[in-house]
């Protein structure tokens, strides 16, 4: 007798998605499993968010559930700690992260810490979504990189996808965490490609980086966007029989610090790559804790390929801000250059 499927594997269907559409799909298999999920944000309901993401979603589970909220980003972020803490699974979305500072009471005072105030005895499983990063020449405020003033933040867990697949995956994982995750999602690479996404529910492990290339020769660690650049970057080095091994980083708080030093073991150099400002990245914490951990498996000093340390210029200057695979490609050879 053939074994009776489950509602999410009846369900289940395959599409070529772009990471918005893999966000909505994700948001929709959530509300439809669990009644305890809600969605809240500025505009998120009747028009869909500024980027779609919860397009028709308001028309499939109606405005208590997906709740068109006022432009208060105290509040977005406020809200959902109080129904976190009464039982729910709020996910609340920011619309840029150049907007979410006023929300930072909010996490660090009681989200983050929900959990040991209480001993244990409530949790804070809520979701923060937010757009992030540059290459979509939009004006000031809406291009930060922040990822690393989040993982500074002791009881948050923040999440970064890097493609289609990976941000299906990653925010079902995140919905039903117990605790709260911070969602960064990068909007130059919403609609860049396509992806087959199985629809399946199935979440993907969070606190594990990806690796998503084998090679041997030199290690590239990156996260979210800078992916695509990286993943050039290693095609160029392919050219001159160099190995690129290639960890996508995914859950940078907690930092599955194991994958890296695997990788590094094995290469003995290593060049981290993130779109954030060089300075207090999240870069550099993985290159001190390299140091510590990893330094007899070096045979080269760890480079850095990032941002600049200014606020990211308009428009035509935009390119000239992002990591380019040709700056990758330089700090590998760099590496490569010691014995």
């Amino acid at each position: 007798m053939a074994k009776a499927r489950t509602k999410s594997e009846a369900s289940a269907g395959t599409a070529d998605l772009t990471m918005v559409e893999a966000v909505g799909q994700a948001l929709a298999r959530a509300l439809e499993e669990d009644e305890t999920v809600i969605l809240l944000g500025e505009d998120i309901g009747v028009d869909g968010g500024v980027f779609r993401a919860t397009d028709g979603l308001i028309t499939r589970f109606g405005a208590d559930r997906v709740r068109d909220t006022p432009l208060s980003e105290a509040m977005i972020g406020g809200l959902p700690v109080g129904l976190a803490a009464m039982g729910f699974r709020p996910v609340a979305e920011i619309q840029f992260m150049g907007f979410i500072y006023p929300v930072i009471d909010q996490i660090v005072n009681h989200a983050a810490r929900l959990r040991t105030r209480t001993r244990g005895r409530m949790t804070c499983p809520m979701v923060l979504r937010a757009p992030y990063g540059g290459g979509i020449h939009a004006p000031e405020h809406h291009s930060e990189s922040m990822e690393a003033m989040f993982a500074h933040i002791p009881g948050l867990r923040v999440v970064i996808p890097s493609s289609p697949a990976r941000a299906y995956g990653l925010l079902l994982a995140a919905i039903r965490d117990p605790d709260p995750v911070i969602f960064l999602e990068p909007k130059r690479i919403y609609r860049a490609a396509r992806e087959a996404v199985v629809d399946n529910g199935g979440a993907l492990p969070l606190d594990r980086c990806f690796t998503v290339l084998k090679g041997a020769d030199v290690t590239l660690v990156t996260w979210g966007a800078m992916l695509k650049e990286t993943l050039e970057a290693a095609e160029i080095l392919a050219g001159d029989s160099v190995e690129a091994e290639i960890v996508d980083v995914a859950t940078l708080k907690p930092l599955d610090m194991d994958t890296i030093l695997a990788s590094v073991s094995k290469t003995g150099r290593c060049v981290i790559v993130h779109e954030a400002p060089l300075t207090g990245g999240f870069g550099a914490e993985i290159a001190a804790r390299l140091a510590g951990e990893g330094l007899m498996h070096l045979v080269a000093p760890v480079e850095r390929v990032a941002g600049w340390d200014t606020v990211m210029p308009l428009l035509r200057l935009e390119g000239r801000y992002m990591p380019s695979a040709e700056r990758i490609v330089a700090a590998a050879r760099r590496v490569l250059e010691y014995a």
